[in-house]
């Protein structure tokens, strides 16, 4: 089928809520994307006349469209339907049922989930919505805000001083809307009255269309008109939201050059205060941070007496005393007693004798003879051991007569007149006879 507005308007007649429905007229609307102004211009003029529940119909013709055209990459119908979308919405939503306010709703969404339009186009479609919204139910929500067209997550609040601009950037966007619309509308009517290759019609129908375009362009131009008025007044309220910022800019840079000044002074004593910690000034002495920003020293040069030496204590181990508990009793050794053992020493000097190797003596009443030949001892004029005080001393004399007399009256009748085998069994004191040479 040839494009021309009939067609467009038949299929547009023809659709229906069915997925096949709204997927055939999109598929042939794509296909004459040469006259996506147009189309455009039918589909708005179509959602205006038709009943309130066509038109959500047209709605799901328009988001299979451009959708379609985003997924393909062609811009063709997004150009189009960006100046129309808004009021189109706007129409579509006002007077319907919460049903399809609802589906109307998660339609736009969808919209700005996916990116399908610029922003301030998306805004304006929104801000069309909300101002129905509001003046349906008497609430007061914020434009992008709460559960109308939530993207997942909880919308930040607006900061104050940007509260007087969203207002402004509503209004701009709608007049946006509004004056692309109607801008697109007259130039394609201007495009088909002024075009040669079609026969000009009599005089009297010709007059009629061209007043049409006189009215179509003149609302063009007041919709120009009032979106420039509409976007000064935005541009003037950022201004003064950047003058605002500008001032404030001032004075925080006046409060870095303050900040850094102060901090560098502080870091300049700290320094001072540090060396002189290092140089052995006492906590007393530490320098007081004057008016001038440089530390005094307290009465005299940092520096100048050096502490005293701390005393050391000997590595000597204390005294005995000191470690017996107090009120202890003290110890006394006993005396050893005097014996009177005479005990012979030997000089160290001459080698020790021994007896003479033979049978065992007999034992009798008299000393052995190698005690009496022992000779006595010999002190050396070197060795404490043999002073005069050690040399008195009756213990270190030899065997005097007196001594030997002492011993033999000690020793008088040991074993005189008894056998010394006595006791004994007959095997062992006949070897012990044996040994001994025959002596009982």
């Amino acid at each position: 089928m040839a494009y021309t507005d009939d067609a467009v308007k038949a299929k547009l007649s023809s659709l229906n809520e069915t997925q096949e429905s709204i997927v055939s007229v999109a598929q042939w609307i794509m296909f004459h994307r040469r006259h996506a102004d147009r189309t455009c211009a039918i589909w708005l003029e179509r959602m205006r006349e038709t009943t309130v529940n066509k038109r959500l119909t047209l709605i799901y013709l328009a988001n299979e469209v451009v959708q379609q055209s985003k997924a393909r990459k062609k811009d063709d119908f997004l150009v189009a339907f960006s100046p129309v979308i808004a009021e189109a919405s706007a129409t579509a939503y006002k007077g319907a049922t919460n049903d399809v306010q609802e589906k109307i709703k998660r339609t736009v969404e969808v919209w700005n989930q996916r990116r399908i339009f610029d922003k301030p186009i998306q805004e304006a479609v929104e801000a069309r919505i909300l101002e129905l919204e509001k003046s349906r139910s008497g609430k007061k929500t914020g434009l992008l805000g709460g559960s109308l067209f939530s993207s997942g997550g909880s919308t930040a609040p607006v900061p104050a001083e940007l509260q007087p601009l969203i207002p402004l950037q509503a209004a701009t966007s709608k007049a946006v809307a509004i004056s692309g619309s109607a801008i697109s509308s007259a130039n394609a009517e201007y495009d088909k009255l002024a075009n040669a290759d079609k026969p000009t019609p009599s005089p009297p129908v010709y007059a009629a269309r061209l007043s049409a375009l006189l009215k179509s362009l003149s609302s063009a131009e007041t919709a120009v008109a009032e979106g420039i008025k509409t976007r000064q007044d935005l541009i003037n309220g950022l201004e003064d939201v950047l003058a605002t910022n500008r001032a404030s800019l001032k004075t925080e840079q006046s409060q870095l050059t303050t900040a850094t000044h102060r901090r560098e002074l502080i870091e300049k004593q700290k320094r001072a205060i540090e060396d002189a910690i290092m140089s052995g000034q006492s906590g007393t002495e530490s320098p007081s941070m004057a008016t001038g920003g440089t530390p005094q020293s307290n009465g005299r040069s940092m520096g100048s007496a050096e502490p005293e030496r701390p005393q050391v204590e000997a590595l000597t181990p204390p005294p005995t005393e000191t470690l017996t508990p107090k009120d202890s009793p003290k110890f006394t050794p006993n005396p050893i007693p005097h014996t009177n053992i005479d005990v012979p020493v030997e000089n160290p000097n001459q080698p020790l004798q021994h007896p003479p190797s033979g049978p065992s003596p007999q034992p009798t009443s008299s000393p052995p003879v190698y005690l009496e030949n022992l000779p006595p001892p010999q002190t050396t004029p070197s060795d404490p051991r043999y002073s005069a005080s050690s040399s008195s001393d009756p213990r270190y004399g030899a065997f005097s007569p007196t001594k030997k007399r002492k011993l033999d009256a000690e020793f008088e009748g040991f074993g005189a007149g008894e056998d010394a085998m006595a006791g004994l069994d007959d095997d062992v004191a006949e070897l012990l006879r044996a040994e001994s040479g025959g002596v009982a």
